[in-house]
């Protein structure tokens, strides 16, 4: 991938998809990133959206060795800087092989958005607020939302165990952005400490960073279950209108 590139400050933006994951929870034939949605995979919508910010250089996808799905997908986006490397066994070990893929060319003080193959319906205009705020800072952030729900601990068995102040609780969503070098050693250290990492910011909070959270849209919903395809076709439509 070449580091010609739009620069903000002369600092370089890349983006990272995690896409080896097998969607097993969709119950479908194929892995949840290339299920239709709306006349198209839904992985083409989230990377279309990404190619929509213009400071963003180029993208790398992780996908499992045995996708055979992927080549289509990567053939409609013909011209544009976007690289494949294999996908691991875990979100993390995927997100780590793109970085690893990246720092043969990008420097280590380049940063990097890491986007959900599964959230079709990110809005370049709040892709562009995430990567304003994490160029004012130092420690990188994520989109997010607050809880507005009422929270529930649930045990077991199904019963509830405790009501949770959502006091200061938010969704985590994605992109979630960081420099390239901070992130690829926050993954490592925490890979080997066996450390659940959910995401790139649990990463990086375990390695003493503190994110910023940046608020989202609500329709930057992420495909999990078979009824999120419906949900998704009818966010993209009004995002059209």
């Amino acid at each position: 991938m070449s580091a010609e590139a739009s620069r903000d400050n002369r600092v370089t933006i890349w983006a990272v998809v995690p896409a080896a994951g097998s969607g097993s929870r969709m119950q479908a034939t194929l892995p949840k990133q290339y299920l239709q949605l709306a006349g198209k995979p839904v992985i083409e919508h989230a990377l279309s959206a990404l190619y929509a910010v213009p400071r963003i250089a180029g993208v790398v996808v992780a996908v499992a060795e045995a996708d055979t799905a992927w080549v289509a997908v990567a053939g409609r986006f013909a011209g544009r800087r976007l690289d494949q490397v294999g996908g691991g066994a875990q979100r993390c070990q995927s997100v780590l092989n793109a970085l690893e893929h990246l720092s043969a060319t990008a420097a280590e003080t380049d940063w990097v958005l890491v986007h959900d193959a599964a959230r079709p319906c990110v809005r370049p205009a709040d892709i562009d607020r995430l990567i304003d705020a994490c160029l004012s800072g130092t420690d990188g952030g994520l989109l997010g939302m607050p809880v507005c729900d009422t929270m529930k601990r649930v045990g077991p068995a199904g019963d509830v165990t405790a009501t949770v102040d959502r006091e200061g609780l938010w969704h985590a969503l994605t992109p979630q952005m960081f420099r390239i070098g901070q992130l690829r050693t926050a993954l490592q250290q925490g890979i080997r400490a066996e450390i659940p990492l959910t995401d790139e910011a649990s990463a990086m909070e375990a390695a003493g960073f503190t994110p910023c959270m940046v608020q989202g849209r609500r329709d930057n919903i992420k495909i999990t279950v078979a009824s999120d395809l419906a949900l998704a076709a009818f966010y993209l439509e009004k995002q059209g209108a």
